[in-house]
């Protein structure tokens, strides 16, 4: 029983410490990211949406505001909520972009 409850915690432990890297990239600016960068760092958006941000950004233009970014299909107040933090329309983003993949030669 012992050991069941030290791999328990050592769980608990890994789990929190994953939580405190992806908090190390707390905010992305939404109208200078990638669609990786907003799939990576924002909460509840997936590839598809992030690519929608970055579609939505190129047809009309930056986001005035945090809240502008519910112009976009499928991202609504539930959402911005819980990026409330994350998220700058201005400033210096501490997200850095996602790397490009190298394709290889052989």
């Amino acid at each position: 029983m012992r050991f069941v409850s030290n791999i328990f915690k050592t769980l608990v432990l890994a789990f929190c410490f994953s939580q405190m890297a992806l908090a190390a990239e707390a905010t992305v600016n939404i109208n200078t990211a990638d669609a990786a960068t907003l799939d990576r760092v924002l909460v509840g958006i997936g590839p598809s949406k992030a690519q929608a941000i970055v579609a939505h950004r190129k047809a009309h233009g930056a986001f005035k505001s945090v809240s502008a970014l519910a112009d976009v299909k499928g991202i609504g107040p539930a959402t911005l909520a819980r990026n409330s933090g994350r998220i700058t329309v201005g400033g210096t983003a501490t997200a850095k972009p996602a790397a490009a993949k190298k394709a290889s030669i052989n």
